[in-house]
């Protein structure tokens, strides 16, 4: 009797889980085939092209004459214009950009304004290339219209010790044009992450505004204001077309010098520097792309 009440009490035994069937393929996954495709075809190729062609001598050997390149007093110049350009750009455009993020706190969401601000940033940070160059020229060129009002009104040529648009330093203009915009898109989420309840909790403990944006908001912003630093570094250090259409004789910037290095009639057989050149850019905004995944996955536990 003791055996069959165990029995009945007993809880029943599942029977063994069958073997799973094989998975089968995601439909959702063969929407990722197309970008997957460009990936490698755009992105994936040319790095692997640039790594090889820096590796090997106008007859295919291997050799290291061309990473010994990177150390010529020419070359280190070239890096040297590029490194301080983006550096200066990407200050100038995150600042100038946060600012603009700033005074758009106090517009509504759905606004005309906030909606129209938006949609120019996110069609400016885009303007480049060609199109840039000529709007440039047209607006500051030795004969461009604000060059001519500046004249008619005070007499004084903007250009008078040199046509600057067309060299170094007149490309910094150029590129904090675009990267204005391209900070709006990238802080702006950061921006409107604040929550009011943090400034509202400030006030009721006796806090000031000052000491709500010391103590609060430039902590909380500090690691998304610098991730957008390090993109927009990262964006004027690859930027080549826009230069390359101003600034169509001379390489002063590392775009522009691997240009050189494939395309030059003066100097030959050094066609493969350009891979010793691009390798170096990779490793620069490599650790650009690096630094703003650690910085941004910080601060995306503020954003949730």
């Amino acid at each position: 009797m003791t055996t069959a009440l165990l029995e009945r009490e007993a809880p029943a035994v599942p029977p063994a889980p069958r073997a799973r069937a094989r998975r089968r393929l995601d439909p959702a996954a063969i929407g990722l085939v197309p970008f997957a495709v460009y990936v490698i075809v755009f992105l994936l190729v040319p790095t692997g092209i640039a790594l090889g062609t820096g590796f090997v001598d106008g007859e295919g050997a291997f050799t290291l004459d061309n990473l010994a390149g990177l150390a010529e007093p020419t070359i280190l110049r070239t890096f040297g214009n590029s490194l301080w350009l983006s550096a200066l750009t990407a200050l100038v455009g995150s600042v100038v950009g946060a600012l603009a993020c700033y005074a758009m706190l106090g517009l509504p969401e759905g606004g005309r304004v906030r909606v129209a601000v938006d949609a120019a940033a996110s069609v400016l940070a885009q303007f480049g290339g060609v199109m840039l160059a000529f709007a440039f020229i047209a607006t500051l060129g030795a004969q461009g219209l604000v060059t001519s009002l500046i004249l008619d009104a005070t007499g004084v040529d903007i250009h008078a010790g040199g046509n600057w648009l067309y060299a170094l330093p007149g490309l910094v203009p150029v590129y904090t044009y675009f990267q204005v915009p391209l900070m709006i898109i990238t802080f702006m989420p950061a921006m409107t992450a604040l929550k009011p309840a943090w400034a509202e909790a400030n006030l009721t403990l006796g806090g000031t505004r000052l000491g709500f944006w010391r103590l609060i908001g430039i902590p909380v912003l500090a690691p998304a204001f610098l991730a957008s630093l390090l993109l927009l570094f990262a964006n004027a250090f690859s930027s080549y077309a826009t230069a390359a259409a101003l600034a169509s004789q001379g390489a002063q910037i590392v775009p522009l010098q691997i240009r050189a290095a494939l395309t030059s009639e003066t100097v030959l057989g050094r066609e493969n520097l350009a891979g010793a050149l691009a390798l170096g850019m990779i490793v620069v905004v490599s650790v650009c792309m690096w630094g703003y995944s650690a910085i941004q996955g910080r601060a995306a536990r503020w954003q949730r």
